[in-house]
C-alpha cells in the first residue's frame, strides 16, 4: 500500500481567502500622507530632441493637498461655481472702470469741438 502525502493537499484545492482591510488601510495611508508619482517621456531623433513630455502624479486627499499647497480646484471657474462667480464679478468691475473711464473722457470733451467737427464733417 501507497501512502499519500495529504498535508499540502488542502491549500492547493482551497484558495486563500482574501485579506480584508489591505486595500482600504492602503488607500486611507496614501490620501492621508499623499504620494507623488513622476515621470519624464522623451523623444529624440539623431540627438535632436522632439519631444518632452513630464508627467507629475500627486494623490492624496483635498485636506493632504492643501496643507501641500495645492488649490487650483477651487480658482479655476471651470470647477468652482464661487470661482466663475468670481471671475464674473471682477470681469463686470473691470468693465464698470473702462465705462466709467469712458464717461469722464466724453463728459470733458468741448462741446464746442464737437460742434466744429460735426459742422466739418458736413
Amino acid at each position: 500500500m501507497t501512502d499519500v502525502d495529504h498535508r499540502y493537499a488542502d491549500r492547493e484545492t482551497q484558495p486563500c481567502a482574501p485579506v480584508t482591510g489591505n486595500l482600504a488601510d492602503l488607500l486611507e495611508r496614501v490620501l492621508d500622507k499623499g504620494i507623488v508619482i513622476a515621470g519624464d517621456i522623451k523623444i529624440d531623433l539623431l540627438d535632436i530632441e522632439l519631444l518632452t513630455i513630464r508627467l507629475r502624479l500627486f494623490i492624496a486627499s483635498v485636506d493632504t493637498a492643501k496643507k501641500a499647497g495645492i488649490d487650483w480646484w477651487e480658482t479655476d471657474p471651470a470647477l468652482s461655481s464661487r470661482a466663475a462667480r468670481d471671475a464674473l464679478a471682477e470681469e463686470n468691475a473691470r468693465l464698470r472702470a473702462r465705462l466709467d473711464a469712458l464717461e469722464e473722457a466724453l463728459e470733458e470733451a468741448p462741446v464746442d469741438g464737437a460742434e466744429e467737427t460735426t459742422e466739418a464733417a458736413r
